[in-house]
Order: C-alpha cells, then structure tokens, then sequence
C-alpha cells in the first residue's frame, strides 16, 4: 500500500519539474506518448464502468493528467522557442501530418480541434456535470429518508442501510468534484490557444532575430509546423480526456457498461432498422447521390431487422422453461437453509380449499381487507399491534373447514358455507325458516345457514344475518382478543415503549430500565390483556409502575394498581351505559377468601378446599344463569382486596367472567345487584 502511495507521489512531483527542468526532445517524445496513452486509457475506462462510482478517483485524475499536459506544453514551447523550432520527433510528425506542406489548412485543422473541444465537448460536459452535482445534492434529503423507511420497514438491516447512505454520500461529493474538476478541462482548452499563439508570434520573432538572413517563410513554416504539432499532441489528448469526461458524467442507472447497454438498448427494437433500411432506399433514387454506398447500408439495415426480428420471435417458453431449470440447478446447489424451518408464526388462518376465494379478489373476496381491519380494531380496542396475519390454504381441512393458530398450535375452529348466510335467531323472531342447523363457531349460538336468496325474508322474520367471510372475521376478532396476552412479545412492547418515548421521553427513561425490565413490563400488560383490559393508555400504565416500582415489586399487585389508575377506561369499556347489573360476593365468602390468600416467593394463591371451591362454583353458576337470562353480561364486583384472588379461582370454570373491585368503577356508575356468590352451609 506504501509503494502505491509513494508513486502517486513521485508521479505529482515529476510533473512538477517538468514545468521547471528543461528536458531533452528525446525524453519529451516518450512523455508525449505515455500522455496519449494515459488519455486513451482514461477514455476506455468510462466506457467500460457500470456507474460513475466504479471511477470515483476521475476528479483527481482529471486534475493530474490536466497538469501533467501543462508541464508538457511548457516544456514543448522551451524548446520550440529555445531549440529553432526542433521539439523532437512527436511534436514534428503530427505538424507534417497536419499541415501537408500548406501550414494555412494545418492552422485552420487545428482551430476547428481547438473549437469542436472547447465549444461542443468540454461546455457540454461541464454543464452536464453543474446540473448532475446540483440534482445529487438535492435528491440526497429523499434518498436518506427513503433508506431509513427502508431500514424501519425491516426491509434492510443496519449494515445495509450503512452501506447505501455511504453511497449517497460518495455520489453527492462525485459530481460535486466533477462539478469543480471539469473547470480544469476548459481551463486546459484555453491555455491552449494562448500557447499556440505566444509559439507562433516568439517563434517568428526569436527566429529574425537569430538569423536575419532567413527568409521569412521559411522562419514561418519552420514555427508554425512544430506549434500547430505541439498543439494537436496537447489538444488531442485534452479532446480524449474530455470526450471520457462527458461520458462519465451523462452515465445513467445501470447494471452494464456503456457498450452492452448501447447493443442491448438498440437491438430490442428490430423495427427501426426496417424503417432506417427503407428510407435510405428512397434517399438513392435522388438523382446525383451515390447510389451504391445507400443501397449497401440499407441492405445491411434491412438484413439487422430481420435476424433482430426472428430472434425476438423465439418461443418464450423456451426461455422460461431454462430459467426454471436453471433456478431448480442452483436451489439444489444451495445449502438447506434449515433455520427457516424453526421459525413459528404468532398467529395465522388455514382455510380449505372451498374457503380460497374468500381471499381472492378477483372473485370477490375481502377476507384479506377484512384481517387489515381487525389489527386496526384491536390496536383501538387493546391497545396492541396484532402482529401479520398469515392465510394459507389446507388441504387436510375439510372443503368448508378453517382453524384459527396461534404459535403454530391450533386455538379454534369453525365451518361456514359458501354461497350461504348464517341466520341467528334473536327474542324477536316471527317465524321458522328452512335451512341446515349448525352452531354459530365464536359464541357458540344455535343458527341455520340458508341460501343468499333467503336473507331478506330470513331478516322479515327477525333473524339477524352474517354472511361467510363475516363470521370467520368475528372468530378471528374474538379469538385475538381471548389470546392478545400470548400475542404480547417483548419485541411488541419495545415498539410501544418507543412510541411512547417519542412524546413522553422522560416517563420511558424513569421507569425502563431503571426501575423495570422489558419482562416485567410485559407481564403486567399481559396481566391486563387477559382480562380484555386495553392497554392503549400507555402513559397513565407507565406513570403508576413509577409510582408503585420503588416499593412494589409483585407483578400481580402491580397490576391491581394500574386497574385502579385506569378505572374511566375500564368503567366505559365494561360498563358503557353508567348503570351496572352485578353479581356481588357475600361478606362472609370475600372474608373467607382474604383470609386463605398465601404469599411465597412466586406470588399469591387462595388455599382454599375443594369443598369449598365447588361450593363457590355452584353459587356462581346460578347467579350466571340469572343474569344470562335476562340479557345481560355476567360482571362479578368485588372488594379490592379479593378481587384478584376471585378471578384466579374462578378463571378455570368461567375463564371469560369480568371480575371487577370497587376502585375501578367511576364514581358516575350506578350499580344494582341481580345475585349474590356465598358459601353453602355445608362447605363451610
């Protein structure tokens, strides 16, 4: 790596002393072609480069190679002016090619080089490159967001999204160097021209004044041909290196180089070599054009479109099929990537093969549009981001069959019927209507599917109607409600964490990690997701576990208080009318319960006997079935102190039942009493 460094260095410091030290004509010829040289390698360079980043050291280069030609042309003009006219054997050459024996049409060759590089090339290229710095610099703003929403989206890892602002940034200070070194090539162009002149004028003058006997043509011929020579080895060069400036400049998007991009780009359209061929045939019947060259090149143009044309019309499936052998080649090649396999789905539908399009939209089906408004509702309702919804089809299920999973394990089930509407009886009912008897797969409820053509009567008679994809919807809803505790990860609770952070930064800071693991957060949220309790309220969750965190550490009485701080949200969700029908607990029962309540190390638990427990069952059962039969939704009220210890009692034998204390009713709720859970005599 050294070496390398010291010859750029050693490079720079020879060109220096060529502007200083005289050098030979010998040494001045050698220095003339590797400046060809370079220039043509520079221009095969630009050509060959799939984008504009593969040379990035141009700019630099284009500084160099233009000092390096100034170096030369000083040295040139020293010995033109100092040597009569001797500026060894390059520079005379490309004079005698040019000029041809009349040094007027070498002069005006040479002008029109000077002009075509100066006007056409080097301003184009310079504007071009203006124009390219100032649209990076202005896109760099979009392509940075661009690259953090792909990096949000997961779509790219850190390292990736890394490498990609690295290349944004290289290409904004690219073009803009480009921007600043094409100044170098119109710079060089001029400096040329005044070089040219200051040989032309000092070569004459120096010329009469060394030999005044000279005649003055000759004097002038002898300058002229060895300036207008220096001249073409100069610009000739500066033209190349111009010319790959421009091309690497106008570069656009692509995956090739410029030569397979043109042959790629020009063969897909077979047509306009038909077109090209026929118009030249028409430009040779004008009278006094050369006939035979336009007949050749339109044969050629006819023939290109016709091999163009047959290759294009080659079977596709041909293509395809390769492909596909191809794709199947390097599959097998590839190491079994057994990792995937261990990956379990937190939550997905398996539908069967009679059940498919319910989820294609071309035949009508809005199962998909639906799960999209389920995750919207339960992050309304609960507060929590459902995680992606896989739908696959079984074809081990039965034709009408569909299960519902939940970390790749089974959790519900249900059948429904296409082309059919599941009509659920209701207190209003009118009449009987005909249909196949099933049992609503959510709630459990007796209901009849009949055909489409029957819901309007089946709605005359009071029936209320769900359609298929609506009541695997409401499955769907009911069962990530049930399961919201276990779709929580700690993943899902970062996220809400971060949400949180970006509005109340110093809540999140106090309570996690300093007072709080992500754990621990995880298991009171879960705590209250199952109980349906939302937790959406992030910020009053967070401020109670600060309150609470320096005493408490109990996850379960944790919970408890975060139920008490969020007693509005609970009392509208549970209670949304303010007037509470409630199954009470007798004295003696919340007594009994808080003095059998046992603390150890992994938590609290109500050591009560069996006796006891299936007493406490067969009260609470028919204080349910009361209620049930009125219309209303069981809800169980409490003391604060039992009310935790109840629903852990309880949750085996009704694990749906709302156990709600005291402390989490709003003070506007009115509460009536429809039963009372007491101890029969005989357990006591």
């Amino acid at each position: 790596m050294r070496i390398k460094d010291a010859f750029i260095a050693f490079v720079v410091l020879v060109i220096i002393l060529l502007i200083i030290v005289p050098l030979p004509t010998q040494l001045l010829d050698i220095f003339l072609i590797v400046n060809i040289s370079v220039s043509l390698l520079v221009l095969l360079m630009s050509m060959f480069v799939k984008e504009a980043l593969d040379f990035s050291v141009f700019p630099t280069l284009l500084l160099i190679l233009t000092l390096f030609r100034l170096g030369l042309n000083i040295a040139s003009t020293r010995l033109i002016l100092g040597n009569g006219g001797n500026a060894g054997e390059v520079v005379k050459a490309f004079g005698e090619f040019a000029t041809s024996g009349n040094f007027i049409v070498g002069i005006i060759i040479f002008l029109i080089i000077v002009v075509i590089q100066f006007v056409v090339i080097t301003k184009g290229a310079e504007r071009v490159a203006e124009v390219s710095a100032r649209f990076t610099l202005d896109a760099m703003p979009g392509k940075q967001m661009a690259i953090d929403a792909d990096l949000n989206a997961g779509l790219i890892d850190e390292a990736q999204a890394r490498d990609r602002r690295d290349k944004v940034t290289r290409e904004a200070d690219f073009y803009g160097s480009m921007d600043g070194a094409s100044k170098f090539v119109k710079g060089d162009a001029v400096v040329g021209i005044l070089i040219t002149v200051i040989n032309i004028v000092g070569g004459l003058i120096i010329g009469m004044m060394d030999n005044p006997d000279a005649e003055l043509m000759d004097t002038v011929m002898v300058y002229t041909v060895a300036t207008i020579g220096d001249g073409l080895v100069s610009q000739i060069p500066s033209l190349i290196i111009s010319t790959a400036t421009g091309i690497l400049v106008t570069r656009s998007a692509s995956k090739e180089n410029l030569g397979r991009d043109l042959m790629d780009q020009f063969t897909r359209q077979p047509m306009i070599f038909y077109i090209l061929g026929i118009m030249l045939l028409i430009v040779a019947m004008i009278p006094g054009l050369p006939k035979a060259p336009l007949i050749i090149i339109a044969a050629l143009m006819l023939v290109a479109g016709f091999a163009l044309g047959r290759a294009a019309k080659k079977p596709e499936q041909e293509v395809v099929e390769q492909d596909q052998v191809e794709a199947a080649a390097a599959e097998k090649r590839k190491p079994e990537n057994v990792t995937q396999l261990l990956q379990v789905e937190l939550i997905g539908i398996e539908l069967g093969y009679g059940l498919v399009p319910l989820v294609d939209a071309n035949q009508g089906g809005d199962l998909l549009e639906r799960v999209v408004m389920i995750r919207r509702q339960c992050a309304m309702d609960l507060g929590i981001i459902v995680p992606v919804i896989r739908i696959r089809d079984n074809i081990q299920l039965g034709t009408n069959e569909y299960v519902i999973k939940i970390k790749g394990v089974e959790v519900a089930a249900g059948e429904v019927m296409m082309d059919h509407i599941m009509a659920l009886s209701t207190e209003d009912v009118k009449g009987q209507i005909k249909g196949i008897d099933t049992v609503e797969p959510t709630f459990g409820l007796p209901a009849i599917w009949i055909p489409e053509s029957e819901r309007e009567k089946a709605e005359l008679l009071g029936y209320t109607t769900v359609d298929a994809p609506s009541v695997i919807a409401t499955h769907l809803t009911e069962t990530i409600k049930r399961h919201s505790h276990e779709l929580l990860t700690r993943q899902q609770v970062q996220m809400l964490l971060d949400n949180l952070k970006g509005s109340q930064p110093a809540l999140v800071e106090e309570v996690v990690p300093k007072l709080f693991s992500l754990g621990e957060i995880q298991k009171v949220l879960g705590n209250l997701l199952r109980e349906s309790v939302s937790i959406r309220d992030m910020g009053t969750i967070l401020e109670t576990l600060a309150d609470y965190g320096g005493v408490v550490r109990d996850v379960d009485l944790l919970t408890e208080y975060v139920r008490k701080s969020l007693y509005r949200s609970i009392s509208k969700q549970f209670i949304p009318t303010n007037k509470a029908r409630v199954i009470t607990l007798d004295p003696g029962l919340e007594q009994l319960i808080s003095e059998k309540t046992k603390q150890t190390e992994q938590g609290t638990y109500v050591a009560l006997s069996q006796g006891e427990i299936q007493s406490i069952y067969a009260s609470l059962k028919t204080a349910i079935e009361r209620m049930t039969k009125l219309g209303v939704t069981p809800i169980v009220l409490t003391s604060p102190l039992v009310r935790r210890q109840f629903k852990n009692v309880t949750s085996q034998m009704v694990p749906d039942l709302i156990v709600l204390s005291y402390n989490e009713l709003d003070s506007n709720v009115e509460v009536f009493s429809d039963g009372v859970v007491s101890m029969l005599a005989n357990a006591m």
